[in-house]
């Protein structure tokens, strides 16, 4: 089972990148300065003001298959977001990708974290299906792309189908999404507690809730990692400098995964922080475009 996991160190030739160790990795102030195109849509899925997602789509005739990307920040509001994706989305959208950039209620806002939090993105994601036939959007073509706590959330509303039926984040009938794409993801929230506080200064609680005796354990509809198998493929993808997720954290996850029974991937980009896998002018953008394309069966 374990010949389905490959760990991929990918040179920057290979990528195209050509000299991407000749570049200083992206600071925290380098992601915070990203920004892109304005969307062709705003939607609104809820009244709060975190309750939307904005819609890029391509030039030309559809149908066209569809990137949802979910931001990071360590679940606050306090370290941007959506704005910093629209550079990601406005790359995608010029390769023919549709792309969802969607806002949620982070765990400082009012209504936000558990379970609020979750049922944003599931509301978001599944907001999809009313838009398809007007926007062109091929929903049998989609793949979930989340950034640091957004790899959090990405995998989450990639399992939604494993939600106990007790759970209030439960529906029956939730958007499929056969590939995850987590760049530096923080998905493992049992078992990477002490790296979250350490990282994002997160105590659970402010994630998951609290346990009551109809829900004794925080961890079952809120971590992916106890959500397993999810019946997806997932690509964990971390800078080689990543210290806010390091590369133990993906290998560690896909362990689990394909012990499960799920297919799981590896890849490092080399030279890359936390936040080069978010920047289509890094190095490492050729790289995350890639796996992306691959998953939405446009590699030619």
């Amino acid at each position: 089972m374990l010949k389905k996991m490959r760990w991929t160190l990918l040179a920057a030739a290979v990528a195209g990148a050509g000299v991407a160790g000749a570049r200083t990795p992206m600071t925290l102030d380098d992601y915070l300065a990203l920004s892109g195109p304005a969307p062709t849509l705003h939607v609104a899925y809820g009244a709060a003001p975190s309750q939307f997602a904005e819609l890029f789509q391509p030039a030309g005739a559809g149908p066209f298959p569809v990137a949802v990307i979910i931001h990071g920040g360590c679940w606050t509001k306090h370290f941007g977001g959506i704005t910093q994706m629209r550079n990601m989305a406005g790359a995608l959208a010029a390769q023919g990708v549709a792309v969802w950039n969607v806002e949620y209620r982070r765990y400082d806002e009012e209504g936000g974290g558990y379970p609020g939090m979750y049922h944003d993105v599931a509301n978001a994601m599944d907001r999809l299906r009313g838009l398809a036939g007007q926007h062109q959007l091929d929903l049998s073509r989609v793949v979930l792309v989340g950034h640091s706590a957004g790899g959090h959330l990405a995998q989450w509303a990639g399992s939604r189908a494993r939600l106990p039926r007790s759970s209030p984040l439960y529906v029956a009938d939730p958007l499929p999404v056969p590939v995850v794409l987590s760049l530096g993801g923080l998905a493992d929230l049992r078992n990477e507690q002490a790296l979250i506080k350490s990282s994002c200064d997160r105590d659970m609680a402010q994630l998951a809730g609290v346990a009551s005796a109809a829900r004794p354990d925080i961890f079952s509809d809120t971590s992916p990692a106890e959500m397993l198998p999810a019946g997806v493929r997932t690509v964990l993808i971390h800078g080689e400098h990543d210290n806010i997720s390091p590369l133990r954290v993906g290998q560690d996850y896909a362990r689990r995964a394909i012990a499960a029974g799920d297919a799981a991937e590896v890849l490092v980009l080399p030279g890359g922080s936390h936040y080069d896998e978010v920047a289509a002018t890094s190095p490492s953008w050729p790289i995350v475009l890639g796996q992306i394309r691959k998953a939405l069966g446009k590699e030619q």
